[in-house]
């Protein structure tokens, strides 16, 4: 009885709370209405969609079972895509996040004059949309009237032009260097917010006893925003292996499939870019694949900094 007259209390007071915060909710209802629409939606019907042998442009939907994901095992482009996909991350996200330190702590200085501006050119090309660089970058990088090669030969660094983008050996790394480039800025302005994080009285005290600046950078300041790298890490993980954009607009997966990462590689199979059949579940089973890998990234992720916090609350103790 008592349990009962407890539940009912808690309901009422539920349902108080609710008719109090009617205005704020209103005001949350079209963006989770947006949210419900565009990813949890998508996310669930994916999962459905991956159970079905279903082209996506008609009615004809066979319900397969996990058939789907167990030709996914044995498709020999399916796993170079995915071991592509996570090279390329590997490739990009220490680079990006040493390159991006190294701009933070020269831009975190207050005594450089002109900050400000360097901030903004790193970041231009941030919000430059991706289908730009994409066709500055190929014309940039063609291989007989490409500015890039006819500088490289004028400087004698190459006695012959290079396809960047044609050459099997060259093209995923030729992308990972623009891609960095693009999103170095937004990596950068991570670590300016971890800087921040940096009492200034460190800074002070370190001139008093003459810690020159690269003593008070390399043992105070960087063990001081290590906890902030795995989460930048994970962002920029991520990131890289959202890399549809830049290699769509580039080189579609080419040449020969040594481009293709895993979004092209579902983009192929959803819509049939070569001429075939399309085959949207199939695509769908190998998003969800996709989705659990990256996940796992997630997961793993929040463990390290969940270590790294007892660690240093041990340490505190």
């Amino acid at each position: 009885m008592a349990d009962t007259t407890v539940s009912v209390a808690r309901s009422a007071g539920l349902g108080a709370r609710l008719r109090n915060s009617r205005i704020e909710y209103l005001f949350l209802l079209p963006g989770m209405l947006l949210f419900g629409g565009f990813i949890l939606y998508p996310m669930v019907a994916s999962q459905y969609f991956s159970l079905l042998n279903w082209s996506g442009f008609d009615a004809n939907q066979a319900f397969v079972g996990l058939a789907n994901y167990a030709e996914l095992l044995t498709d020999k482009y399916f796993w170079d895509a995915f071991g592509r996909s996570f090279a390329f991350t590997v490739g990009t996200v220490p680079v990006q996040m040493l390159v991006s330190l190294i701009f933070a702590i020269i831009l975190n200085n207050k005594l450089l004059k002109l900050s400000s501006l360097f901030r903004t050119l790193i970041f231009l090309p941030v919000v430059t949309p991706v289908a730009v660089i994409g066709i500055v970058m190929t014309i940039m990088l063609a291989p007989f009237n490409g500015p890039v090669n006819m500088a490289l030969m004028d400087l004698r660094m190459l006695a012959r032009p290079l396809d960047f983008l044609g050459d099997p050996k060259l093209v995923l790394w030729t992308l990972a260097g623009i891609y960095v480039w693009k999103w170095v800025g937004v990596t950068m302005v991570y670590w300016l917010a971890a800087l921040q994080t940096v009492p200034t009285e460190l800074y002070e005290a370190a001139k008093l006893d003459g810690v020159k600046n690269w003593q008070m950078t390399v043992f105070v300041v960087l063990p001081m925003i290590m906890p902030f790298a795995i989460v930048i890490a994970l962002i920029s993980a991520i990131s890289a292996l959202n890399v549809f954009p830049l290699i769509q607009s580039m080189t579609q997966g080419g040449p020969f499939f040594s481009s293709e990462v895993m979004e092209v590689y579902i983009f192929r199979n959803a819509f049939a870019t070569a001429g075939a059949i399309p085959r949207l579940g199939y695509a769908s089973a190998a998003g969800v694949f996709f989705g659990l890998a990256i996940m796992g990234l997630t997961i793993l992720q929040i463990v390290a900094v969940r270590h790294l916090r007892n660690r240093e609350s041990a340490r505190a103790l």
